[in-house]
């Protein structure tokens, strides 16, 4: 099949799954199921393996975030009904103001950011995000937007995730200067990421009942409240509870880098740490610690885990949906055929990266191939390139894979879905957002290429 018939059927998928979404208002899961199934048909995959294709593609996603995402939401489920949110709310709001916490929280995603992975860290602060939308009475995308924004940025450009490490490896590019500029950076495009996301909430958005029903701005039929009189967690009891996943990721991690192969703390650091063992640890504290010490019975307890599956249950099976479509496009070809349609315009290696990269990113929807895969077509060009030249042009890839997230990315429906934003919102802002904070990216690389 032809290049640009590829093209055309990538970008058709892509209008025709917005237009059963927006305008026909049909489900998203259904939708992406839907026009999934249609590329398969259009690109020529073997009928016996279009099944497949869209199964290992939405196994592949789940197999990965569904643990996450539940224990996230059990974990927020408790943090919320014990009270802890508006307390940690209310003492950052008194101590720093509206204004400046924000600011702070942004700064606070940069940093948890750094070693956890995207959609595991916007998990966790997402009962944060919703006590500090209590408190000060505003749209959760007055906090949701610069947070998930910056965290997006580190974990695209910093090698302590896998696609920038990845393409270091694969572009030979050193380590320790990826992660310095890297660094450098992304806290410039954060700051641009978290005045763009400002102008964007000058106008309001229409929230999902969900998440209204999440905020208790709309109470659904039978919500129960915490008991009056219940005193509500101390704000250093909560924000420990959420630090603990983090600082066990992060231990882990670091164990898995310095200690020796088959050490036995190592072994244990390391299981510890990855993400699922992490949230089962602090949903365990949060339990006993929010919960049964302060005199919730265990069916109370039970009742409210419960109750918190079913909101994550939309999250979860949209997201496999998205991945699925991702993986489709992956195997029709697009991918290929739209790397290959760049590599001949010939462009200087820092913008080509860029593009190459982006393209990608928008048509099959994952940051971490499309930088993989630019990085691999890249790896002849960079031949003979200097040591930081070669930093450069890993990090103008990276950016490259921040931008233009939309339908076909799993990252996109877990923002919008969390934050209550419909699908035309979630172009509107989201998608918006990460190609202004990729584009940004990509001039200061370029501009350093000037000067280094």
């Amino acid at each position: 099949m032809s290049t640009a018939l590829l093209l055309t059927i990538a970008v058709a998928s892509v209008l025709i799954l917005l237009l059963l979404v927006i305008k026909a208002k049909v489900h998203p899961f259904v939708a992406l199921l839907v026009v999934s199934l249609l590329v398969a048909i259009a690109t020529g995959i073997p009928a016996d393996n279009i099944m497949k294709v869209i199964s290992a593609g939405m196994g592949g996603l789940l197999g990965s975030i569904t643990i996450i995402i539940v224990l996230g939401a059990m974990l927020g489920a408790i943090i919320e009904c014990s009270g802890g949110a508006e307390s940690l709310a209310q003492r950052f709001t008194q101590t720093l103001g509206i204004k400046r916490t924000v600011a702070a929280l942004t700064m606070a995603a940069f940093i948890l950011g750094i070693p956890v992975f995207f959609e595991v860290g916007f998990i966790i602060v997402i009962p944060l995000i919703y006590g500090f939308t209590k408190v000060a009475r505003v749209s959760p995308l007055k906090y949701g937007l610069p947070m998930a924004g910056v965290m997006l940025t580190v974990h695209v450009a910093l090698p302590t995730h896998p696609g920038a490490a990845a393409a270091a490896g694969l572009l030979g590019s050193d380590m320790g200067w990826l992660m310095l500029l890297g660094i450098a950076v992304s806290i410039p495009v954060g700051v641009v990421g978290y005045f763009v996301a400002k102008a964007m909430n000058r106008r309001q958005y229409q929230l999902s009942v969900s998440v209204l029903e999440q905020l208790q701005l709309a109470k659904p039929e039978g919500s129960q409240n915490p008991s009056k009189g219940e005193q509500a967690p101390g704000a250093w009891l909560i924000s420990s509870l959420i630090v603990v996943p983090i600082v066990l990721i992060v231990v882990g991690t670091l164990a898995h880098t310095v200690l020796p192969e088959g050490n036995v703390i190592r072994q244990v650091l390391t299981l510890v740490g990855t993400p699922a063992i992490a949230l089962l640890i602090a949903l365990a504290l949060s339990a006993w610690l929010l919960g049964l010490r302060r005199g919730w019975s265990r069916d109370k307890l039970s009742d409210l885990l419960d109750r918190a599956i079913p909101s994550s249950a939309g999250v979860i099976l949209v997201a496999g949906a998205g991945g699925a479509f991702g993986k489709v496009l992956v195997e029709s070809g697009v991918g290929k055929a739209l790397a290959l349609s760049l590599e001949t315009i010939n462009l200087p290696l820092i913008p080509a990266a860029f593009l190459l990269s982006l393209a990608l990113r928008a048509s099959q929807g994952s940051a971490t191939v499309a930088i993989l895969t630019t990085s691999g077509l890249l790896t002849q060009a960079v031949t003979g390139l200097s040591d930081m030249q070669l930093v450069l042009v890993t990090l103008s890839a990276c950016f490259g894979g921040l931008g233009l997230s939309h339908v076909n990315d799993a990252g996109f429906w877990v923002v919008t879905r969390y934050l209550g934003l419909s699908v035309a919102d979630g172009l509107k802002t989201w998608t918006v957002l990460t190609t202004a904070m990729g584009l940004t990216g990509f001039v200061l690389v370029w501009l350093l290429s000037a000067v280094l």
